[in-house]
């Protein structure tokens, strides 16, 4: 039995110029809200909790800077091969960190198969641009002070 692809199911939001505009206002005036107000058809207001109105103003931000916002819960499971995708890496590789445990993966009962925790690979790549951004410093510092590499 295949598998739909998560990411093609996933919600993508995208921006036109027209809304972009909208955006970068409700950016600059959302800086100060306070709560986030859903009217129902009733014209009855219903307040959304504190953590809805930080994942809209999240997409906000990146929606008025012209990139679309993806919707997954961090509990998705992703094949290597949509782990790959996520990160721009090549399937083969995100194999090998797979095989060496440096992105967790769990096994299809009675398969060969693996799956990749979405919050796994968010920790990944937060991992390595940690690291790079370490190597960066580093290079940074051997030029300034004229050091020999």
């Amino acid at each position: 039995m295949s598998r739909t692809g998560v990411l093609a199911k996933a919600t993508r939001v995208h921006a036109d110029s027209g809304e972009r505009q909208l955006f970068e206002r409700l950016e600059a005036t959302a800086e100060n809200a306070a709560q986030l107000l859903l009217r129902g058809t009733d014209g009855q207001d219903i307040v959304l909790p504190e953590s809805l109105l930080t994942l809209v103003l999240a997409a906000v931000h990146d929606l008025a800077r012209g990139n679309a916002v993806l919707a997954l819960p961090v509990e998705t499971r992703l094949t290597p091969s949509e782990t790959a995708q996520l990160l721009g890496l090549s399937r083969p590789f995100v194999s090998r960190l797979i095989d060496e445990g440096e992105i967790p993966a769990q096994h299809l009962p009675g398969s060969r198969h693996r799956l990749v925790r979405l919050a796994d690979v968010l920790a990944f790549q937060a991992r390595r641009e940690r690291r790079a951004e370490g190597r960066r410093r580093i290079s940074d510092i051997v030029e300034d002070e004229d050091l020999p590499y």
